[in-house]
């Protein structure tokens, strides 16, 4: 029996599927958040979209040349990463920022550890960690969507014509965590959220959308559900008992899940096969460490986000939920 078992590194498909299936299967789920992007940020969208996805399959076909290895570009997964990372920048970003920031996911946050399953952080998220230390003012520069003023002007600081032309929801969400007012104004948001009429990342803004698409995933069992309701039931809880406690200034659970990324996170980054745990237990406690550290930093840090940090921390300690969360072993437990 021992014979026939394979050792290879993750992602681990179980059933009769490829790595190719799985990521064709996350890129047409994600078409309806690409749709929503270029629907409220028009051209923008589409150009940062491209850029991302192009600097990425060739940053990789560019590593594997230099590594003298098998072209890999097959397997889609730069792809993937391209989106992601595209739909996880602000639609103001230069597109030279976004070649800066693909290159590095793919070349740093990827290939350096020997490519697709042997990385252990999420590309993305490392890519978009490195656009965010080095150039903090770009990635929380805002634009207004096409629907609200064609000209998609950046959002202003002052700006008191209009709440959907001011800062993203969480991070009018810290201004009110500080004066202890104005979270009830924040929360009339929810419904620009559900349809994505609010400033924020290319990807983020649509709750509808990324709902689509995270409904999908979960249908054709490309995704586990377990890693997005650990995510969202601890964020919610989370967000729900501050809530409680000063509903003036802490805005609504519900808010809190339909923007930051928290559901692209939740259906899309988290739930990577390479970077979180094989166990059921495991994705359990992953899920729920990463909702928990979003909320967190949104309550108590300074920073409005958090899901890019909380997926980053939580991959670095899914080596020990692995150890701690052993499979059984083939032919059964061994005898003591």
């Amino acid at each position: 029996m021992l014979r026939n078992i394979t050792v290879s590194c993750s992602p681990h498909i179980s059933e009769r599927l490829s790595t190719r299936t799985v990521m064709l299967d996350v890129i047409i789920a994600l078409v309806p958040a690409m749709i929503a992007a270029g629907y409220y940020f028009r051209i923008r969208a589409a150009i940062l979209i491209a850029t991302c996805v192009i600097s990425a399959v060739a940053t990789e076909w560019l590593c594997n040349a230099i590594r003298k290895k098998s072209n890999s570009l097959d397997d889609l997964s730069a792809v993937v990463t391209g989106i992601i990372l595209a739909l996880s920048i602000p639609p103001a970003l230069p597109v030279w920022a976004a070649v800066i920031g693909s290159c590095f996911a793919i070349a740093i946050g990827k290939m350096i550890f020997g490519g697709l399953g042997a990385n252990i952080f999420n590309p993305a998220m490392v890519g978009r960690a490195f656009l965010t230390a080095c150039f903090g003012m770009l990635m929380t520069t805002w634009t207004v969507p096409a629907t609200i003023d064609s000209a998609m002007p950046k959002i202003a600081a002052d700006n008191k014509i209009n709440a959907r032309t001011q800062a993203t929801p969480l991070a009018w969400s810290k201004q009110a965590i500080k004066t202890k007012t104005q979270a009830k104004v924040v929360n009339e948001q929810i419904e620009a959220a559900f349809t994505g009429e609010v400033g924020g990342c290319l990807g983020e803004t649509s709750t509808f959308a990324l709902l689509l698409g995270g409904l999908y995933l979960l249908i054709r069992r490309t995704i586990n559900p377990h890693i997005p309701l650990a995510v969202l039931a601890s964020a919610f809880i989370f967000a729900g008992i501050t809530y409680l406690i000063n509903p003036d200034a802490y805005i609504s659970p519900l808010l809190h899940l339909t923007s930051g990324g928290m559901l692209i996170c939740a259906f899309f980054i988290a739930t990577d096969p390479v970077t979180a745990p094989l166990t059921a237990k495991g994705m359990w406690i992953f899920g729920i460490g990463v909702g928990t550290i979003t909320m967190l930093i949104r309550i108590i840090g300074e920073y409005p986000g958090g899901v890019m940090y909380a997926v980053l921390l939580m991959n670095a300690v899914t080596p020990l939920i692995d150890r701690l969360c052993k499979l059984v072993p083939a032919g059964g437990k061994p005898n003591a």
